[in-house]
């Protein structure tokens, strides 16, 4: 039986979707990185 392991997403498609500059692109992310700022996180967005 082979195993099998779910969601091996490759991280140029995750810094592209979820990295700091697509955060940055759009108003909504800009919002969050706002919120994660006033509670004092380190904003590397992942």
């Amino acid at each position: 039986m082979a195993m099998h392991y779910p969601r091996r997403q490759s991280n140029v498609k995750r810094r592209r979707t979820l990295g700091f500059r697509a955060r940055m692109k759009t108003k909504g992310g800009r919002k969050i990185m706002n919120r994660r700022r006033r509670i004092g996180r380190k904003l590397n967005a992942m």
